[in-house]
């Protein structure tokens, strides 16, 4: 299992760099020769070279505990590059190695693809889109990966990352102590961009942390409105009301 966690990682640098210098739009999986319809030509430019890639889908169920992917199952969704509509396909979002994997007919012989790490692209998750971004984390390190965008219009915008952590499990070192499996775990993460701040930033989903984050002219507003509706931003859907409230200002 720890040969085909580190092969993946690798396969991945590798394809980005590849990407950067060949002066096409960046690639880092597969087209596998499927057909997309009208805009067949369009996005297999977005795809890259599958063979190596799916040498690293290989591993064993039993062989970990958890998925590092948020859904195991290919979901149906809509690709968007820029405001241009490429078709419907199914994807499945490998959170551990930052990879939209898709197949153009959810079929189980159907060749797996991958879209690239490209900023133009987003594949819709229900009703909200998922696209690469670059942000700032909790420690103030730059990063890129995908979020989720869960509010879009106004001055706030907020984000959601899943992140995935893989650990190496333990044989058992004699029948006395039990092995430990590999595992992945997975983690979930808030991003807030604010009006005339050029960066998404990681915050916490408490209501101090929110109203810590906000302009100094709608904290007033937004604390009355927490209190009155008895919000708590630790749920998700409580969150989104209280950013979209913000934008209704």
């Amino acid at each position: 299992m720890k040969k085909i966690i580190l092969f993946a990682t690798t396969f991945c640098a590798a394809a980005a760099m590849s990407a950067q210098t060949s002066g096409q739009i960046p690639t880092n999986l597969s087209s596998g020769g499927s057909s997309f319809g009208g805009n067949a030509a369009q996005i297999q430019g977005l795809l890259g070279n599958i063979n190596e890639a799916q040498r690293k889908r290989t591993f064993e169920k039993d062989d970990f505990k958890g998925s590092p992917y948020t859904a195991d199952i290919f979901l149906p969704t809509t690709l968007f590059y820029g405001e241009e509509k490429m078709g419907d396909l199914f994807y499945r979002y490998n959170a551990l190695n930052e990879e939209i994997e898709i197949k153009v007919n959810n079929l189980p012989d159907e060749p797996i693809q991958g879209l690239a790490r490209d900023k133009k692209i987003r594949v819709m998750v229900g009703d909200y889109p998922l696209s690469f971004k670059t942000f700032i984390d909790k420690t103030g390190k730059t990063m890129n990966g995908y979020l989720l965008t869960l509010v879009d219009n106004g001055d706030y915008k907020l984000y959601r990352r899943t992140r995935v952590k893989y650990t190496e499990g333990m044989k058992a070192q004699n029948s006395f102590v039990k092995a430990v499996p590999s595992k992945f775990t997975q983690f979930t993460e808030y991003f807030l961009q604010v009006e005339g701040i050029d960066r998404i930033d990681e915050i916490r989903n408490k209501n101090n942390a929110l109203l810590g984050r906000v302009k100094n002219d709608d904290k007033a507003a937004l604390k009355a409105f927490l209190k009155e509706k008895n919000l708590n931003v630790k749920n998700e859907e409580e969150f989104i009301i209280a950013v979209q409230h913000l934008n209704l200002n």
